[in-house]
């Protein structure tokens, strides 16, 4: 079914995304302030450089179905639904700038107060998370004089175009995001995209908002680790291609989702150790690698976020649930779960642990020499069922996945606080009587 556009802002993802939907089918009518850009679509060409982009745009000219003006009123008052792709620069301190979003809003808004029929607005350019719920859409209301829902409804639909391969990310995404304050709003988004291959999330604005800057955060983490990785490798007369090679093989953990759901702090004898070493062979090499040397710290911040949860409730009798550094297994050598209940006892709590994997009297080598080290009175917190640590803490830290949550659930108390290490069941956490606090959600 066609569907007639207005899309705000010419620049790259407007021209892409303006000249991809109409090659789908759809009437789109580009908006910009610049009557140089406007000028350009309608000779038929495309007024950026990318691969297929310039043939795209005059087929779809030629075919009467991609147009450009100066006029917001024209744009709105002639479609159905509007795209806002407009630029958000960064500012000096690394704010972005929402000027020309802000703009298109009040644009947008004093056309609508002239329009009879709903009409959709889609923000697509990059915001920080919030911003469509507490700029755009006041900002709408307050230039339409009406209200969102009613008069108009808004959504969010990030892009992931990269320049040079931005026509086959349009039509061959791997995922397509759509956020709004109510499923209802996104008719017209799942119209326009009934065709797309891949999965489609439909989520929160402030969710969707926030998926595209942790695309890109990760992608920019991942070229500063190859180029780290490659700079130490090359130093150490190390083959990097072969390494990286050997490396980006393994998609079972390197290259692939393993690691990636927020939890908990790292430990364990490999990670922490192997870090402390390529940090140390760097600096004996006079190499700074700052992404390398922030993990270890960014680490202990996080079992100091954890510390923080726990002490906030107020109280003194703490039952932890894992003592481990993972499910499982009973090693203790740097868990952070043993860190983390030192610096509890070091607050003044009372704790009690239990560990169905733990057993002194088992330990051996260097994994028991490591506890005794250090908490040498270990064993008198050590106790032999869970339900017993439940039933006696003031607050419940969850840190092991060897406990079912269902009746973990059953057994909390109202008076109790939940302070969850490793993600308790979305599905479980209404039925909690107890507060409860993700150290990540």
């Amino acid at each position: 079914m066609t569907t007639s556009l207005s899309l705000f802002g010419l620049g790259y993802v407007g021209s892409v995304t303006a000249a991809c939907l109409a090659s789908k089918g759809n009437r789109v009518l580009g908006v910009d302030v610049n009557p140089a850009k406007v000028a350009i679509i309608n000779a038929g060409k495309s007024p950026v450089l990318e691969k297929g982009l310039n043939e795209l745009v005059e087929e779809s000219h030629k075919a009467c179905r991609l147009y450009a003006t100066e006029s917001a009123q024209e744009a709105v008052l002639q479609t159905e639904v509007s795209f806002i792709c407009v630029g958000t620069p960064s500012q000096s301190n690394g704010k972005l700038d929402l000027a020309h979003v802000e703009q298109v809003c009040r644009d947008i808004g004093q056309a609508l107060r002239r329009k009879d029929k709903p009409h959709s607005i889609v923000l697509r350019s990059t915001v920080p998370p919030g911003t469509t719920e507490s700029l755009v859409i006041p900002l709408l209301e307050r230039e339409s004089g009406k209200r969102a829902g009613v008069g108009f409804d808004v959504s969010f639909n990030p892009e992931f175009l990269r320049e040079g391969a931005a026509i086959s990310d349009f039509f061959e995404p791997t995922i397509t995001v759509l956020g709004a304050l109510d499923p209802a709003h996104l008719c017209a988004l799942r119209q326009l995209y009934d065709w797309v291959p891949g999965k489609t999330f439909e989520t929160s604005l402030a969710t969707a908002e926030s998926i595209k800057l942790i695309c890109n955060a990760y992608h920019a983490l991942k070229v500063a680790f190859a180029n780290e990785v490659g700079t130490l490798c090359k130093q150490m007369g190390v083959d990097t291609e072969g390494a990286i090679e050997a490396f980006k093989a393994d998609t079972r953990l390197n290259a692939s989702a393993a690691y990636l759901n927020p939890g908990f702090a790292f430990g364990g004898s490999c990670l922490p150790k192997d870090l402390r070493a390529i940090s140390h062979r760097a600096k004996e090499l006079d190499l700074r690698l700052p992404l390398l040397e922030s993990i270890l710290p960014s680490n202990q911040m996080h079992i100091e976020r954890a510390l923080n949860s726990i002490l906030r409730a107020g109280k003194k009798n703490v039952g932890v649930l894992g003592l481990s550094f993972k499910s499982g297994t009973d090693d203790l050598r740097e868990s952070p779960i043993v860190q983390l209940i030192k610096r509890l006892i070091g607050e003044g709590c009372q704790i009690k642990v239990w560990d169905p994997d733990v057993s002194l009297g088992k330990l051996v080598g260097s994994n028991r020499q490591y506890i005794e080290d250090y908490i040498p009175h270990i064993g008198s917190l050590l106790v032999g069922d869970w339900q017993s640590v439940v039933a006696a803490a003031e607050v419940v830290v969850l840190a092991t996945r060897s406990v079912k949550t269902t009746e973990l659930a059953s057994l909390i108390r109202p008076e109790q606080t939940l302070v969850d290490l490793i993600t308790f069941e979305r599905a479980l956490r209404p039925q909690l009587r107890a507060s409860y606090e993700g150290i990540c959600w």
